[in-house]
């Protein structure tokens, strides 16, 4: 499903990462020099980094918050296009922080079902098994939380968007998955 994000109330959704893909005439070596000259201005509403192929976007420091996205882009020159591809996401630690957290979920998920289903087999007690639910409810509210995060930097992916759109003067349509 292809979205243009024309307004901020579009963005709650189920989706994770939203990201993009664009072909432009614009060489990938002058590609390059545009984006590092935009995110090295003073005044950008943006700052980042940008190497050979590869860009990684992010709102200023004194605007950034715990769920401040970042946009990164990677760039391919091929024949007479470069291919530009885009995926908005959270900052690193953010995203550490939910993945451990639904790892060691699983984990111990995983420990409590092999003990329960043991301890059926010996026919002992099964109430181990009750926290399966209480697991279930963690991962149902730490996915909500995450949810309720990207409505808070809805307002910043935008910034991103439109900061690059006006670097490349065109508009690129986000796909959600």
């Amino acid at each position: 499903m292809v979205q243009n994000f024309g307004y901020f109330g579009h963005m709650s959704s189920l989706n994770i990462r939203p990201r993009f893909k664009k072909v432009t005439v614009i060489p990938a070596t002058e590609l390059k020099s545009i984006l590092k000259n935009a995110l090295s201005k003073e005044d950008a509403t943006c700052i980042g980094h940008v190497t050979d192929g590869y860009c990684t976007m992010k709102i200023p420091l004194k605007d950034r918050h715990f769920w401040s996205p970042q946009l990164t882009i990677s760039f391919e020159q091929e024949e007479e296009t470069t291919v530009i591809r885009g995926l908005y996401g959270p900052n690193p630690t953010v995203w550490a922080i939910f993945f451990f957290g639904y790892v060691t979920l699983g984990i111990i998920g995983l420990f409590v079902l092999a003990l329960g289903f043991s301890r059926m087999m010996l026919d002992l007690g099964v109430g181990i098994l009750w926290v399966l639910p209480g697991l279930a409810a963690i991962a149902l509210g730490m996915y909500l939380i995450a949810q309720a995060g990207q409505n808070i930097g809805a307002e910043q992916m935008y910034t991103l968007h439109h900061f690059f759109e006006n670097l490349i003067h065109d508009k690129v349509s986000i796909k959600v998955i």
